[in-house]
């Protein structure tokens, strides 16, 4: 019964308007993405935990780079079946291990920074890098061993058809482990944003100690980079976590509304539209944290208008 309504009711159609954003998001993350690696693989890298969780960031916005590209096609409804099931299976699962990564690595980058700010004199053992390392790694396997299951949990063959549900392709115990997946994420989700929230409010709090301080400028810059996370934090990920229970609710028919599940669902691509434009936004972040990443774009680009007004001269010389 529970196939049949799902069946019916059909919820991914007239994606093609979505596919446009996801491009763009595309085109423009992808280009960011290998200019920050290109900067971050310079020699005079400094092994920070502020660039350790930089660059995990980093990975994971890779994952996302490759998964984005199959989900485009597959929502224009050009892909081959077994694309279809490839991104139900690999890709679509990796949009969702680098959304989880980028939550918890710029909960680190949250506290790291207060951390620097509060404590600059002092080194814990969690402002070591050989911790910033250990814990990365440690973020990682977890990560990985709640959503590579999704992978692995084998599918059942479904005749082909021109639209088709990702969940039509599971098992009972691959919708029961996609519905605990989803819940564990979101806790993921709730406790970082704590992480994130409690290291502004410490922030601020002590801006307003030292608001007369004669540090009070790097303070405030300090405060203003901060900001800048939690706003991308804010925009990025909430909104696809205020949809993502009643979605997957409708998802395994406990929400059976035909209506409700198409207006879910296209809640929810909206949503994940704004949390997958976090790959366009983690380079302006690399840009305002990271002091060698900021030293290396105003090199680049200082040098090319230093060689353009190098060949202006040169053209001016021979006018003459």
């Amino acid at each position: 019964m529970d196939h049949n309504t799902s069946s019916v009711c059909v919820v991914n159609k007239d994606l093609e308007p979505f596919t446009y954003f996801f491009y763009l998001v595309f085109l423009i993350g992808i280009i960011g993405s290998c200019f920050a690696a290109w900067a971050f693989t310079q020699k005079d890298q400094h092994h920070k935990c502020l660039s350790i969780y930089l660059k995990n960031l980093l990975t994971a916005d890779f994952l996302l780079t490759l998964a984005l590209p199959v989900k485009i096609v597959v929502d224009l409804g050009v892909a081959p079946w077994k694309l279809k099931i490839f991104h139900c299976q690999v890709t679509a699962c990796l949009i969702y291990i680098n959304m989880y990564l980028s939550i918890i690595f710029l909960a680190f980058v949250s506290m790291d920074r207060w951390l620097q700010l509060v404590h600059s004199c002092q080194v814990y053992r969690i402002q070591e890098p050989g911790f910033a390392k250990m814990i990365s790694t440690v973020v990682w396997v977890m990560v990985l061993l709640v959503m590579v299951p999704n992978m692995a949990i084998p599918i059942i063959d479904i005749p082909e058809k021109p639209t088709v549900g990702c969940m039509e392709f599971k098992r009972e115990f691959g919708r029961n482990w996609h519905v605990f997946t989803n819940f564990i994420c979101v806790a993921i989700f709730l406790n970082f944003s704590a992480i994130i929230l409690i290291s502004n409010c410490l922030v601020i709090r002590q801006l307003y100690r030292n608001k007369d301080n004669e540090s009070y400028a790097n303070v405030k810059r300090a405060l203003i980079n901060i900001l800048l996370v939690t706003v991308g934090y804010i925009v990025c990920f909430v909104p696809y976590h205020i949809v993502r229970i009643p979605y997957t609710l409708s998802q395994s028919n406990v929400i059976t509304d035909c209506l409700t599940k198409k207006s879910l669902f296209k809640a929810k691509e909206v949503s994940l539209l704004l949390a997958v434009s976090n790959l366009c936004f983690d380079p302006i972040l690399y840009y305002h944290l990271s002091k060698a990443f900021r030293l290396k774009v105003t090199k680049t680009f200082s040098s090319h208008k230093e060689a353009k007004a190098n060949q202006r001269e040169a053209e001016n010389a021979i006018e003459e």
